[in-house]
C-alpha cells in the first residue's frame, strides 16, 4: 500500500465521521440520546462504547511509542478519547506528511 492511498483512506475517514458526526449533532444533541436508558439498546451500547473505547487504547499504544515528548503523548491520548477515530485518522495523515518524497510508508509505523 503506498502513500496516497492511506492519505485517502485516512482523509476519506476523516471527513467522513467529521460530516456525519457534525450533522448527527444538529438533528440531535448527544446528551439528549437514550441509548443508556432505554432497553434494550442500552446492553448494545455499553458492548459498543467498550469496543470502541478498547480500540482506541490499542491505538494510543502505538501514539505513545511514536511520540517522544510528555506533552504529544498527553495531547494525542486526550484527542484519541475525546474524538475516537477523528484524532486517529488525523495522527496517521499528520504521519504521512512527515515522511520525505520516496520514503517507505512502513517508516511511519517506527519511532523516527
Amino acid at each position: 500500500m503506498n502513500k496516497t492511498v492511506l492519505r485517502l483512506l485516512f482523509g476519506f475517514i476523516f471527513l467522513s465521521l467529521l460530516g456525519y458526526t457534525s450533522w448527527a449533532s444538529t438533528q440531535q444533541p448527544l446528551w439528549e440520546w437514550q441509548g443508556l436508558i432505554n432497553p434494550p439498546d442500552r446492553w448494545w451500547t455499553i458492548a459498543t462504547l467498550i469496543d470502541a473505547y478498547y480500540a482506541f487504547i490499542t491505538f494510543y499504544v502505538w501514539v505513545f511509542y511514536k511520540e517522544t515528548t510528555s506533552t504529544g503523548r498527553l495531547g494525542w491520548f486526550v484527542a484519541i478519547m475525546l474524538l475516537g477515530n477523528m484524532a486517529m485518522a488525523g495522527y496517521v495523515l499528520l504521519q504521512l506528511a512527515r515522511l520525505k518524497p520516496g520514503e517507505p510508508v512502513a517508516n511511519i509505523l517506527i519511532r523516527s
